[in-house]
């Protein structure tokens, strides 16, 4: 999850200890400001290292803990998926050279190929709202949305309304099985007496048998850490970050959550697989699946888990956490076995003079799940980054630039040139906060700049080059990379979805995204411009962009920003 999902306020005094209170009455102002900066989530962090000790033993002995248990701040680098290169694979196009470049992601993910022409990039907060809204009226059997949360205003409620609509359609007889799901975070979409759950209240109570609004809780916020840290902070420690709007077979993966910004000024990327029956079903079984291991909202607001199912924090965090990856990974694992036997039919009706479909593009979901044990998309984005050689390009984008130290190591090292795009502070989603929220940018500034340091003294400024988007009364929220192989002038492959490349995105939340392998040269220009379209907007940064005054951080800032760095 991207800072900028996570609302900071700092806590004043009085939610700090007695003890606390009177260090601050005594300290100076500025060392108030620090210790209330870091109060949560760096106290949240030393908290759940100092648990994780005591407690370890207790939990073997007991199979329970009444404390969290949550990752250590470290970062652990997991091995990289095993290497294999086919003869002729450096710089091979058309589906045949594709296929036997990427055809490790199958052993590993289903891979759906589908017609290149189903795939449509959306380009703006507002196509991607109408196209919700459309698709939401006309859908006949299901609408399975994932997300974040759902914000309170009117262009959400209009989304609502949609589904009301839709939802009486089907009892007048229309379309009567249309069933509508709702995944989002227990604690972001709880937020607030206005708040998600309150904003589909209404519908779960009118249409009970034909709605359900499930709301995940990240088995990582238990115990004391659960009862002592407040609203907004408890964010921090893990959410459901997926983004997914399924209507029958259409589905838009995105980085976009519901809410206004995202319907207007906030720009992030979408994607839209219209008629992909296969790949729908897939993220309307993976959305499913996490739902069943989520509390269910009822009709009095009240929340309940599933009989059989383990309780996210009052249940033992191993056999949750087991019992969800398992429930999950059933759901990939099923997929796969289906398109590993598809593909083997496939290949043999072309072996027996069958000409092939126009499936000329691949479709893999890449799911990162640290909490619950599953780390495929980190896995498998380290596979690609290392693959990537020499003479090939990758621009990758992040609205929120905090790479883990294993993506960072392996942009570093010697192999593709990277245009790294970032926000510039003022399109930061922080910028202009009131309070210590308002330094936020300030930290991004200072990751960028360490970064550019690095880039610097390995010599690697012909290589690597960082960018940042700048737009007047926007914010930016893109995410994803773009592939373009040796001597290549449009990408062949895409990565969107959720992810960040940051330490959240891989350690503590809920993450999907899918890798697009196409060799329709229409769908790789639709690619190229959407790439361009975001770059034509930055500038490349150099020494002196830190060398601005409003490039200058705090010196709090700065020794603040590695103790919470993890938590962005």
């Amino acid at each position: 999850m991207c800072s900028a999902d996570v609302l900071v306020s700092f806590p004043f005094a009085d939610k700090v200890g007695l003890i606390e209170t009177a260090v601050m009455m005594a300290a100076p102002k500025s060392w108030r400001r620090l210790v209330y900066s870091v109060y949560t989530p760096v106290l949240t962090g030393l908290f759940t290292r100092i648990s994780d000790r005591l407690f370890r033993t207790r939990n073997r002995r007991r199979g329970s803990s009444v404390l969290l248990l949550a990752p250590l701040l470290a970062e652990a680098d997991p091995s990289p998926l095993p290497v294999f290169r086919s003869p002729g694979s450096t710089g091979v196009q058309g589906t045949d050279g594709l296929r036997a470049r990427f055809r490790w992601m199958a052993e590993h993910v289903p891979a759906f190929r589908v017609p290149g022409t189903h795939i449509h990039i959306l380009t703006s907060p507002d196509q991607f709202y109408h196209t919700m809204k459309a698709r939401i009226k006309t859908a006949k059997r299901r609408v399975v949305m994932a997300s974040l949360y759902l914000g309170t205003g009117p262009l959400e409620q209009e989304l609502v309304d949609c589904m009301q609509e839709a939802l009486e359609r089907s009892q007048e007889g229309d379309n009567p099985d249309l069933q509508v799901s709702i995944l989002l975070d227990y604690t972001r979409g709880s937020r607030g007496q206005t708040n998600s759950r309150t904003m589909l209240l209404p519908l779960l109570q009118q249409y009970s048998s034909q709605m359900r609004v499930s709301l995940y809780h990240t088995p990582d916020l238990r115990g004391l850490l659960r009862l002592l840290v407040p609203q907004r902070f408890n964010e921090t420690i893990g959410v459901q970050h997926i983004k997914a709007y399924l209507f029958d077979d259409d589905l838009i993966i995105s980085g976009a959550n519901l809410s206004d910004s995202y319907f207007t000024n906030r720009q992030d990327r979408y994607v839209l697989l219209e008629n992909c029956g296969e790949v729908a079903d897939f993220f309307s079984d993976l959305v499913g699946a996490v739902g069943d291991v989520s509390l269910q909202l009822q009709t009095d607001n009240s929340v309940s888990m599933m009989y059989g199912m383990v309780h996210p924090y009052r249940g033992n965090r191993d056999d949750f956490s087991a019992s969800a990856r398992k429930h999950i990974m059933e759901v990939v694992n099923t997929a796969r076995a289906r398109q590993h036997i598809a593909e083997s039919e496939r290949l043999v009706r072309e072996s027996e003079g069958e000409e092939g479909g126009k499936e000329d593009t691949w479709v893999f979901p890449l799911v990162q799940m640290k909490p619950l044990g599953i780390q495929v998309d980190e896995q498998v984005t380290q596979r690609l980054l290392t693959d990537a050689g020499p003479g090939a390009t990758v621009f990758l984008t992040s609205g929120y630039f905090n790479l883990t130290r294993a993506y960072m190591s392996l942009v570093l090292g010697r192999g593709a040139d990277y245009r790294i795009l970032t926000a510039s502070p003022e399109v930061n989603g922080f910028f202009g906060a009131k309070g210590i929220a308002g330094e936020i940018p300030a930290a991004y500034i200072h990751i960028a700049r360490q970064f550019y340091s690095k880039v610097c003294q390995l010599g690697q400024q012909e290589r690597v080059h960082l960018h940042e988007y700048h737009r007047a009364q926007w914010t930016f929220h893109a995410k994803g990379l773009w592939y373009y192989l040796r001597g290549q002038v449009r990408p062949c492959l895409t990565l969107i979805g959720s992810p960040n490349f940051g330490y959240r995105s891989v350690h503590r939340d809920l993450e999907a995204q899918i890798a697009i392998v196409t060799e329709n040269q229409v769908l790789q220009a639709q690619l190229q411009e959407e790439q361009e379209m975001l770059y034509q907007r930055s500038t490349e940064v150099s020494s002196s962009t830190f060398q601005q005054p409003d490039r200058h951080v705090k010196l709090w800032v700065k020794l603040l920003t590695p103790l919470i760095k993890n938590f962005f």
